[in-house]
């Protein structure tokens, strides 16, 4: 999976958990959770819909390095090499 790939697929997931959230307007380096005011309940939602897309494990401890969609792509870019 390349970066674009990747980006594209966080984009998805954060759609398919909040619908209507614009991660269009998002820059690579915002920190959606703020943006986008997730709560913990949504965020554990993206988390477990990213890892079933990407067909990674994504561990509790792992959770920190999801914080941006540029820090996200890149922790499925090396997880699916």
């Amino acid at each position: 999976m390349n970066k674009t790939d990747a980006l594209e697929m966080v984009r998805q997931a954060i759609s398919s958990v909040i619908p209507d959230a614009d991660v269009a307007g998002l820059a690579p380096q915002d920190e959606f959770r703020e943006a986008l005011e997730m709560d913990s309940l949504d965020f554990l939602n993206f988390v477990e819909v990213l890892g079933e897309r990407a067909g990674v494990r994504i561990d509790d401890e792992d959770t920190s390095r999801l914080s941006t969609l540029s820090a996200s792509a890149d922790f499925l870019v090396t997880r699916t090499r």
